[in-house]
């Protein structure tokens, strides 16, 4: 790797309730990214996604980064950090304005934004913060999924917005505990925008998916649909839970409850397990692995149901008639053996399990669902998409621009040059 040019570095942390990960990655010339070096180590002071203790999430940080960096061999200063709760929620959004039948140019496409951002930041002393405002498609007299209205006539030109918005304060806890450890927070990307980015094809996005990310104390539950992010539910369930119940099931330490699952827990059962026994602890007792299977899959039922519903509430209806395409299952809870096609039986859709794409250099322990985010948080950070809160625009004014007569519109046209 020491003869490639590197063009640009990116950090990235990826905070999530069961361990905190790292990766430093650079942007070749010809557009490659490539893993300089990664690390993680288990998430202390943080509880389903919000910091519940300062110090101890601010050196598992620390921590975190310094492994990247020594396997990296470089140091960095700014990270873009990934959002896994604060509350996040997202919608659709759209703003309009008037653009009288004539041909639509680059100056009312500049407008519409600049309206867009107005309409749609909070107001001072609003408890929430836009993390992402990004225009995803226009709509020209009621006609959606116009990429490019320029040249194109229309009575109104609309622009959909998908808002992806966090609570200030747990949103503030993660940056500050960010800061504590000596980094500064380049942005902050929510969790479900990050795995999207790590395991979605563009034909997917395009056609119509959800994504399930199983993680340790939250599954984040994202639909994508024409190209957009169009949804995002938060469960607070995840793959600890699992464990929790395995713990009460058998009266184990949390410590064997979470090994018994990892070397023995599948989601699927089959006639053997009742013939197979099972080491339950280090006293030599041991149990049939069908009642740990069967405590597993009772959870998981609770859980696909929760599924079922976020994903009904955007829209996404499961089942054979469902006008879902496609679910696809990342996070570390997704390495769970047979979860996949438990989830396909659940909610009769075909699943896979998303990974990170292949990048060179990344390692193959974080090549797995488990760090798909992590992934997606520097994929994200090179694509640089379009966000209406910081795209630069020629109309800062609040002036009604698209409701100007042809007259009004050359005047002002010539007192902006002159």
């Amino acid at each position: 790797m020491a003869n490639l040019r590197i063009e640009k570095v990116f950090g990235a942390i990826n905070i999530g309730s069961f361990r905190i990960s790292a990766m430093i990655a650079g942007l070749t010339a010809d557009g490659e990214m490539i893993v300089l070096g990664s690390g993680h180590r288990a998430a202390d002071g943080i509880r389903r996604g919000y910091v519940t203790d300062m110090d101890a999430a601010t050196h598992s940080i620390r921590d975190a980064i310094e492994r990247a960096e020594r396997a990296a061999d470089t140091q960095v200063s700014s990270v873009w950090i990934g959002c896994a709760n604060a509350g996040l929620m997202s919608e659709i959004r759209e703003v309009d304005i008037e653009t009288g039948g004539r041909r639509i140019d680059q100056d009312d496409v500049e407008y519409l934004l600049a309206e867009a951002r107005e309409r749609i930041m909070p107001q001072p002393g609003e408890p929430k913060v836009v993390l992402h405002a990004q225009p995803a498609h226009y709509i020209l007299d009621g006609a959606q999924g116009v990429s490019n209205p320029r040249g194109l006539h229309a009575q109104r030109l609309a622009v959909a917005v998908h808002v992806m918005e966090a609570e200030a304060g747990p949103l503030r806890n993660l940056m500050e505990a960010v800061q504590n450890a000596h980094l500064e927070v380049e942005g902050v990307v929510g969790g479900a925008v990050a795995t999207g980015h790590a395991c979605l094809s563009e034909e997917e996005r395009e056609l119509g998916v959800a994504v399930v990310d199983f993680g340790a104390e939250v599954t984040h539950v994202s639909v994508h649909v024409g190209g957009m992010l169009v949804g995002v539910s938060v469960i607070p369930y995840g793959s600890n839970d699992l464990t929790d119940a395995v713990t009460s099931a058998f009266g184990i330490r949390r410590a064997q409850a979470e090994r018994l699952k990892c070397v023995y827990g599948s989601a699927i059962a089959s006639p053997t397990d009742y013939r197979e026994q099972i080491p339950l602890g280090d006293d030599g007792q041991e149990i049939q692995r069908a009642e740990l299977i069967s405590t597993i899959t009772g959870q998981l039922g609770r859980w696909t149901e929760d599924v079922t519903k976020a994903l009904k509430g955007m829209g996404f209806v499961t089942g054979r008639g469902g006008n879902g395409r496609q679910i696809v299952l990342t996070g570390g809870g997704a390495e769970l053996a047979g979860l996949a096609d438990y989830v396909q039986q659940a909610l009769a859709k075909p699943v896979r399990t998303g990974r990170p794409p292949a990048m060179k250099g990344l390692p193959e322990a974080h090549a797995t669902p488990g760090f798909a985010a992590l992934s997606g948080l520097v994929l994200y950070a090179a694509a640089d998409p379009i966000d209406i809160r910081t795209h630069s625009s020629a109309w800062q004014s609040t002036a009604r621009f698209g409701r100007m007569n042809l007259a009004g519109r050359v005047m002002r046209a010539i007192r902006e040059y002159f």
